[in-house]
């Protein structure tokens, strides 16, 4: 577990603006994560490298000549928000595009995706590579929907290589991801991970057994085995990856032992010495080895094993110097001091945005729609270790730390609003980038923008009525099932929202009452959200869980239910 923090929720931020410090040769703080100390060079594309903390060294670590030129660091297991992905790739962009890396996770897909578009508009060329290593993860048909793990190294290492070689940003491209879909990972875990200020780990492995097939937020494996000795582990691993390689290859490749927390370097060396022995049986030869921990998952007891099947081409990429905080191969000179770089003049801060003018009408509607917000705080502030209980059967287990994050960033951008003067559209437009941006991660995206398409239907200039206060509500959850690509059945927070929406609909429809029929869509969510037990996962994390999700609702409408039942009360309330 983290012995030394100040607060869990100031962890992730506060250790990236003391990894910064310790790294100014390398790095400089920026809105949403580090960048480069030096400027990128006039038209290079800029390889921005990112994902939720708790990995170290992944992903700031890596910043630096020939790997990342930037690195958005979200919450603990969480995606960063689009907001700091911007940023981030703004800061470091030069006039030769982006090419955005991350693990192939939801929240990470979501976030990344908002930042390129924005970036996209202003006339930025945005690539998008989604790492996808773990064979653990989906079917080997397809390679590109399984999710990024240790892989990542190796995938932005090359990448790096190569634009630092001279590659412009189609080449560049056309290279990460012929790494990535020559890479291979497998990991078992021994034990669970403890999130920072948290008393258990996420989850507990039996004594004796070892879970095949991990996640590196947290995620239990997929089977459970009788553990086994180092060189059972090494064979369990490489016969699981040789199971799963490319048809064609030339029997070189580049090799990753990671260590996830708590299993160190003498252990990992017996392991790979087993491995060794069996490369040579094999007939692969082992180009540059590394055997250390570059894809952490905190305190996690736990390692994976990482395969590039090389051709000559990512061979010299694999190769070639790289020079980062945590990274280093090869010889590197003229790195400048962070003293010495030309300043960075565009940094972009989210909610400094000009606030419209708004009429009375409008300025009391936002009241109103803040002290909503403060209910919601207040209610996923009870349920946060309820929730986190629940998503810790399947997923990740900060389901409700992030609603917590999302739901204090919101009330703490609409009272800055609110006080600058502004109308119940932009009160909730800074609200919803505020929650997507203080939570991270899938839950944080959907509800940031649930937040936005809501404030899209209302008015800075007047007051809404209860047929334009349903629109909103439904707007917020048709762009929850619009951009979250969920349906019902899923086992997601639309199993929920789904059917809230139709009741809410039809009941307004028949009684032009919002009370009422608000009423009856929070009795529905609930009992929407309760038969979630009854389902298998079929997208997020959960899904590679299979049949562990069973038995077990779906956190997102468990937590979507329950707001909407606060709101219905808090409604009836001020009707009294």
């Amino acid at each position: 577990m983290t012995h030394l923090l100040n607060t869990a929720s100031g962890f992730p931020a506060e250790a990236v603006r003391g990894f910064a410090a310790a790294h100014p040769q390398y790095v400089t703080a920026v809105h949403g994560g580090v960048v480069r100390s030096t400027e990128t060079p006039q038209g290079q594309p800029a390889l921005v490298i990112g994902g939720g903390s708790g990995h170290y060294p992944a992903f700031a670590g890596w910043v630096g000549p020939g790997m990342g030129h930037g690195a958005p660091c979200g919450n603990i297991f969480a995606s960063p928000s689009a907001s700091q992905v911007y940023s981030v790739a703004r800061n470091a962009e030069n006039s030769g595009g982006v090419i955005m890396g991350f693990g192939n996770y939801a929240g990470d897909v979501l976030h990344f995706g908002a930042a390129a578009e924005k970036l996209r508009a202003e006339g930025v060329d945005v690539r998008i590579i989604k790492v996808s290593d773990d064979i653990a993860s989906n079917s080997a048909e397809n390679h590109r929907d399984r999710r990024g793990i240790a892989g990542d190294l190796p995938v932005f290492k090359i990448a790096g290589a190569a634009i630092e070689a001279g590659a412009d940003i189609d080449e560049a491209e056309r290279i990460a991801w012929k790494a990535n879909d020559a890479t291979r990972s497998y990991g078992v875990a021994f034990d669970g991970c403890t999130l920072p200020g948290a008393q258990e780990p996420l989850f507990h492995v039996e004594d004796g057994k070892m879970a095949v097939g991990l996640g590196i937020h947290g995620e239990p494996g997929i089977k459970d085995l009788p553990m086994g000795t180092a060189s059972e582990v090494a064979d369990l691993l490489l016969d699981g990856i040789l199971d799963d390689a490319p048809s064609e290859h030339s029997g070189r490749v580049a090799v990753l032992l990671n260590g996830l927390g708590t299993v160190k370097y003498e252990e990992l060396f017996v392991v790979y010495a087993r491995l060794a022995e069996r490369f040579e049986q094999a007939g692969l030869v082992p180009v540059l080895p590394e055997v250390g921990e570059f894809v952490t998952s905190l305190d996690m007891a736990g390692l994976s094993l990482t395969l590039v099947f090389l051709d000559e081409e990512l061979e010299t990429y694999w190769n070639a110097p790289v020079d980062t905080p945590a990274y280093r191969r090869g010889t590197f000179s003229g790195l400048a001091e962070s003293s010495e770089r030309t300043p960075r003049t565009e940094i972009y801060s989210p909610g400094e945005e000009p606030v419209p003018d708004a009429t009375e009408d409008s300025r009391q509607l936002g009241v109103g729609i803040q002290h909503i917000l403060e209910l919601f705080e207040q209610n996923l502030r009870a349920h946060e270790e309820e929730l986190g209980h629940i998503d810790a059967i399947a997923g990740d287990g900060d389901h409700g730390q992030g609603m917590v994050l999302g739901s204090s960033g919101a009330v703490h951008a609409g009272r800055k609003a609110l006080e600058r003067g502004a109308g119940a559209r932009t009160l909730l437009v800074h609200a919803g980038t505020a929650w997507a941006e203080s939570a991270g991660g899938t839950s944080g995206a959907l509800w940031g923008a649930a937040l936005t398409a809501a404030g899209g239907v209302l008015s800075d200039e007047a007051d809404a009525d209860p047929a334009t206060k349903t629109r909103a509500l439904l707007a917020a959850v048709d762009a929850l099932q619009r951009l979250g690509g969920a349906q019902p059945g899923d086992k997601t927070m639309i199993d929920a929202a789904a059917p809230f929406a139709q009741t809410l609909e039809k009941e307004f429809n028949r009684c032009g009452d919002l009370f009422t029929s608000l009423s009856a869509a929070a009795v529905t969510a609930k009992a929407a959200a309760e038969r979630t037990a009854e389902l298998t996962a079929r997208l997020g994390r959960a899904r590679v869980l299979g049949e562990k999700s069973l038995g077990t609702p779906d956190p997102g409408a468990i937590s979507f239910a329950m707001l909407m039942e606060a709101l219905a009360n808090h409604l009836g309330q001020k009707q009294q």
